[in-house]
């Protein structure tokens, strides 16, 4: 819901702050006073063009924001998280500069956007009818959405899509190996060969880190062995050997004891030397004992080096990604459907159609029974609408159905609205109706009929009123008010008998200030309400008369 519009310095509005409020708001003010601008800054937020046109006379800017409660909207806070906009909690904050130059930025809870995604967010916050922009009914995406909906069958569309690019996946792979049959076949054989050489390796990353240890110990054993035997000559078994020198010097200092006490200490380190020296003795002798200078184990270890060596070059990775060659061979494999033959796939694909039709079928059977109940409803209201005699169509058209291609991801048909607005009169395109008027009065229609299922929680109708006045008028003031219940509404309209139904009424003046002429918005109270339906009501002179009646219309729809 739209909760707050800042506008400053746009055509011929200097600033501007308005709070909005939930139901019916009416926009009223002399014709000229710039009742449109609103319209015209919320379509500039919501990513429409624009041009230094819309900027006020003099000032190096213009600037809208328009700040929606998405609270009750999942979908737009689950779009703001995928396009990585989000902001506060609940709120999507649109806003939109556009500099004398032309030159215009757009901004999405403060971060940067594209005008794309400006539309892209207000599609789902905001409808104008009335005029063409923003308009999500004349579009046939939004047509067959609302279609589903009606019919209570908007799980089974997207059942229907699901089902479609599952079938599409199979297709696309039948039609890939049956026209490269024979390259997939060589493929196929050249992995599998791969697979079972590497796999027959017997590789892994740990058993090759332990091989290149034991070839590097294997490779330098009689080096090893010289640097051990030397150690143990050195510490123990020569003449002149560390450990017999430091025997002799601790007796003596052990000697020496007897006469000085203070030679305690120094003893004490001698022997825990003579403890660590004789440990690396011990441990010299096992390691000399153990170690292996087998030179045949030493020649099978080079081969196995060898093989992993040729076989990484053979693959172009290094030895240690071995595995995760082998991982994507394996996986291409199962893409190329491993051993599955054409006509199993064929078998796959066929069943797969068949599913989808299945699916597709159930949802045309209920779009044409929702369309035909649908088409009913719109036209009785057309009626009612200064449209006597038009009509209001839901038409299915019919895609392709054959072996090869059937449908789409969207069923087995397209969705058109249609209208006739007067009799004898072809009916055409919800899209291309030519009075604004005509297409905003069938929008309201519309939105009544299918207000239970709507996504677009903000709805504003300009030209809804054109060509109407009298009963018509009160009917659609009737309906607005009924749509208001529900979901945010605003109406732009000149007729009292619409402006008396809404539950709050803002008034649209301009005034000429230091000689620049200023548009502004005041939020009427109950006694200026008066005062302004009479004066829709009476013109320039407005009587006691006019005021009562003024009262009674608005009393009336209280």
């Amino acid at each position: 819901m739209l909760k707050f519009m800042a506008i400053r310095d746009f055509v011929i509005v200097s600033s501007l702050e308005l709070d909005f409020s939930a139901g019916f708001t009416a926009l009223t003010g002399e014709t000229g006073a710039g009742k449109s601008i609103l319209l015209g800054a919320l379509s500039l937020a919501l990513g429409e063009r624009g041009d230094a046109t819309m900027v006020r006379n003099g000032c190096e800017r213009a600037e809208i924001a328009a700040e929606f409660d998405v609270s009750a909207q999942p979908e737009v806070q689950a779009w703001l998280r995928e396009h990585e906009l989000e902001g506060d909690k609940n709120v999507c904050l649109l806003r939109r500069v556009l500099d004398a130059g032309g030159r215009s930025r757009g901004f999405i809870n403060g971060r940067s956007a594209t005008l794309q995604q400006l539309r892209e967010a207000g599609d789902q916050l905001l409808d104008i009818h009335g005029q063409h922009a923003h308009q999500s009914l004349v579009r046939a995406d939004a047509q067959r959405v609302l279609l589903d909906g009606y019919a209570g069958m908007a799980d089974v569309a997207v059942q229907v899509a699901a089902l479609y690019r599952d079938w599409q996946t199979l297709r696309r792979r039948r039609i890939s190996l049956s026209e490269n049959a024979d390259a997939v076949v060589a493929e196929r054989e050249l992995l599998q060969f791969q697979r079972n050489e590497i796999e027959g390796m017997g590789f892994s990353v740990a058993d090759w880190r332990v091989l290149q240890e034991d070839y590097a110990r294997l490779a330098h054993a009689a080096s090893l062995l010289e640097t051990a035997a030397f150690g143990l000559e050195t510490l123990s078994e020569s003449d002149t050997a560390c450990l017999a020198q430091l025997n002799a010097l601790t007796t003596r200092i052990r000697d020496g004891m007897e006469h000085d006490a203070s030679l305690g200490e120094t003893l004490k380190m001698l022997e825990s030397a003579q403890a660590e020296l004789q440990e690396a003795v011990y441990a010299l002798r096992h390691y000399q004992q153990r170690l292996d200078a087998d030179p045949q184990r030493l020649r099978e270890q080079e081969q196995r080096i060898g093989s992993v060596m040729d076989a990484a070059r053979k693959y172009r990775v290094a030895p240690e990604q071995l595995d995760e060659a082998l991982q994507r061979i394996v996986a291409r494999l199962t893409e190329l459907g491993g051993d599955a033959d054409l006509a199993e796939l064929e078998q796959q694909e066929k069943a797969a159609r068949q599913i989808y039709m299945d699916a597709a079928k159930k949802l045309t059977v209920a779009r044409k029974k929702a369309a035909d109940k649908l088409a009913r409803e719109i036209t009785e209201a057309m009626q009612t609408l200064a449209m006597q005699g038009g009509s209001f169509t839901v038409v299915l058209l019919p895609l392709a159905q054959d072996e090869a291609n059937s449908g789409s991801a969207y069923g087995l048909e397209t969705i058109e609205f249609q209208v006739a607005a007067n009799p004898g009169v072809p009916a055409r395109s919800l899209a291309r109706v030519a009075s604004g008027g005509e297409l905003s009065r069938i929008s309201l229609a519309i939105q009544v009929a299918t207000s239970q299922i709507a996504s677009v929680p903000t709805l504003i109708f300009d030209e809804v009123d054109s060509g109407i006045g009298g009963r018509v008028a009160e009917i659609v003031g009737h309906l607005l008010n009924k749509l208001g219940k529900g979901y945010q509404v605003l109406c732009v309209t000149h007729l009292p008998q619409v402006a008396a139904a809404a539950d709050q009424q803002w008034q649209v003046s301009k005034a000429v200030e230091n000689g620049i002429t200023l548009s502004h918005i005041t939020v009427l109270d109950a006694e200026q309400r008066v005062e302004e339906i009479a004066r829709m009501l009476g013109g320039v002179t407005i009587t006691e008369t006019t005021r009562k009646h003024a009262a009674e219309m608005l009393g009336a729809t209280a």
